[in-house]
């Protein structure tokens, strides 16, 4: 199985919105592929440095600006490309299999950059943003979590306070990833002090515009990288940074989805290059044994065929979105929210077992550090798929959802 090819390519042949014809998006996609392989191949280079020292992956951002690979997806008439949500699903592909810290920070950096392209297009504001993201190649940090709640996103303790001259905003967050080299943040508050905390809204902040006192270190077991810390947050700004939507719509319609399978697709390039490491010892072990595959090959099928499987649930579960990408109503409905929760829980589960089947291929060797077969990093990174926003919160919230819907009768 070739672990490089399109994890979306069953959608080569669907007409994108305002792509023009099937040449020309194939052209386009062959030209994100080779600037996607560029930046990978750097990110390979360092991906053993940023994890030993758990920094940020400077060397693939630099190269990720100069191929000009952060601003993709903002509209033509705002100075991006235009490019659909499967480009960024297969960028992020490609980067998990080089490095998976980079390719995390990217599919994040997508996240926050789907939710000013759609809910902050029509705003000045957020339109120079966006000018300004796609000019200067700008990388985009989120800050949805908070104090005790954790992984509960979609309630915020802090508001969201009016001034003479603007906004003010002080909140503790648990978790800023590569917040200290983010341009922005994008960050969840209530709406006012009076507010519910469900009542939330999402306010971008330049760099100017905030300060990040430390509150929580970074010395995790894999995604190393991604630069987790705690922060308290202290913004000011204009009230017009605000976006003109309630985070209640953002949150189902650009957050959840594409989130999900943007990380969905980065575990799956971690998956992938586990497996591309296992075939490659399988081959050294038959070469040097007269062509005797060693213990573990059956393990190397069983991965290889749960890769494919994989791939086929984000490539099905990207379909489904695209079909009703314009459609908000339908993005919100409580069947495609389960849908995409569900890959992102599959996906991290199934990827996990991807890794620890390639793990077992290559024996000792994968299980060494100082080994040109070892799984060890890959094995740390993707161990944190099933924890970032737990599995478990996630299926206990799906519980009463799926007890409401039927069991298929049929296989359609």
């Amino acid at each position: 199985m070739d672990t490089n090819s399109r994890i979306a390519e069953p959608l080569a042949g669907d007409e994108p919105h305002g792509s023009g014809t099937d040449a020309a998006r194939e052209l386009r996609r062959l030209d994100l592929k080779v600037r996607a392989d560029a930046v990978a191949a750097v990110a390979a280079e360092w991906a053993s440095a940023v994890d030993r020292d758990a920094r940020f992956p400077d060397e693939a951002f630099a190269a990720l600006r100069a191929q000009r690979l952060l601003g993709i997806t903002i509209p033509r008439d705002l100075g991006g490309e235009g490019a659909d949500l499967s480009d960024v699903v297969d960028i992020c592909y490609r980067l998990g299999q080089a490095c998976s810290s980079t390719a995390m920070i990217y599919a994040m950096h997508q996240a926050c950059l789907a939710c000013l392209s759609r809910h902050g297009h029509d705003h000045p504001w957020h339109r120079a943003l966006l000018r300004r993201v796609a000019g200067e190649q700008l990388l985009l940090a989120s800050s949805t979590t908070e104090g005790q709640g954790g992984g509960n996103v979609r309630s915020s303790a802090a508001p969201v306070e009016y001034t003479d001259t603007g906004i003010r905003l002080e909140r503790a967050a648990t978790v800023i990833s590569y917040g200290e080299q983010a341009d922005a943040i994008l960050t969840t508050a209530r709406r006012s002090a009076d507010a519910p905390a469900s009542d939330q809204v999402l306010v971008a902040f330049l760099k100017q515009d905030y300060a990040l006192e430390p509150l929580v270190g970074w010395d995790a077991l894999g995604m190393r990288g991604t630069c987790s810390s705690g922060f308290k947050l202290r913004a000011a700004g204009a009230a017009e940074q605000i976006l003109p939507e309630p985070y209640e719509r953002i949150h189902p319609q650009s957050m959840v989805p594409v989130s999900h399978l943007a990380w969905s697709a980065t575990w799956a390039g971690i998956a992938a290059g586990a497996v591309e490491r296992a075939r490659a010892f399988v081959r050294n072990a038959a070469r040097h044994s007269g062509g005797t595959m060693p213990p573990g090959a059956a393990h190397f099928t069983k991965a290889t065929a749960s890769l494919r499987t994989l791939r086929g649930l984000i490539a099905a579960s990207l379909r489904a979105y695209e079909r009703i990408a314009g459609d908000p109503q339908a993005l919100g409905a409580l069947e495609f929210q389960a849908m995409m929760n569900l890959t992102k829980v599959e996906a991290s589960e199934l990827a996990v077992a991807i890794v620890m089947g390639a793990a077992r291929v290559c024996g000792l060797a994968g299980y060494r550090n100082d080994s040109e077969f070892s799984i060890g990093r890959p094995l740390r990174d993707v161990l944190s798929s099933p924890i970032m926003i737990s599995n478990d919160r996630i299926l206990g919230n799906l519980a009463g959802t799926m007890l409401m819907a039927a069991v298929p009768a049929g296989i359609d």
